[in-house]
């Protein structure tokens, strides 16, 4: 079995780190990283580099793909590029196609969720479903072989859940446990729901400066 992930300038790391570490532990499993060039390829913060060695045409027919978000998503949604062309190729033949966090959009994009349940994170429901999507609140939602995470720890989730639709609960328990997955974080505001709306009113404008920084570069 063939697990690709799909990468692109400006990706938020955690969306693809976590999966990574979960997917790299299942037995009998390929994890390919892969973006349109070789080469070095960095976050989105600027911080975290990449050395990309699998281009897009060298993965042709992953059985899962899985694409990261960002706070460029929605921009690189709206006009295109070599991540939304390599989604709507490989998406016909693989067995699940996977987002995390804004990474939904992309999917949006390649017409992949017209239609979906689909989630996202809390901030961008409303885009998604301008993509023909169902949006739907959920840490986790399957639709058919369509599988979407909401923001950013969320893709941890979702990677050890369709780790137990693909090998089992055990193997799925044991890598929970290999990684020590155990989150006890100190304070209840995870979600929109739980946090106080001074909160979420804060993160809301940290993310609406740093999308419209991001944006407005070039």
């Amino acid at each position: 079995m063939q697990i690709a992930i799909g990468l692109y300038e400006g990706f938020t790391a955690l969306d693809a780190i976590g999966p990574f570490a979960v997917f790299t532990n299942m037995p009998d499993t390929s994890v390919v990283v892969c973006a349109d060039r070789t080469g070095r390829l960095t976050d989105e913060s600027a911080l975290l580099h990449l050395d990309i060695e699998h281009t897009f045409d060298e993965v042709r027919a992953p059985d899962v793909v899985l694409v990261p978000g960002g706070l460029i998503t929605r921009r690189v949604a709206r006009d295109g590029g070599p991540i939304v062309d390599w989604l709507r190729r490989v998406h016909p033949a693989t067995t699940y196609t996977t987002s995390v966090c804004t990474g939904a959009l992309l999917l949006g994009a390649a017409g992949v969720l017209d239609g979906c349940r689909a989630t996202t994170h809390w901030m961008v429901l409303d885009q998604l479903r301008a993509y023909g999507a169902v949006a739907a609140d959920e840490r986790v939602v399957f639709d058919g072989k369509v599988v979407t995470a909401a923001g950013v720890s969320a893709g941890i989730d979702l990677a050890l859940t369709l780790v137990t639709e693909l090998q089992g609960a055990e193997t799925a328990q044991a890598i929970q446990l290999g990684i020590e997955y155990d989150p006890q974080p100190p304070h209840d505001s995870g979600s929109p729901t739980s946090a106080s709306p001074a909160v979420r009113e804060f993160v809301a404008q940290i993310m609406r400066d740093a999308e419209a920084r991001v944006h407005a570069t070039p």
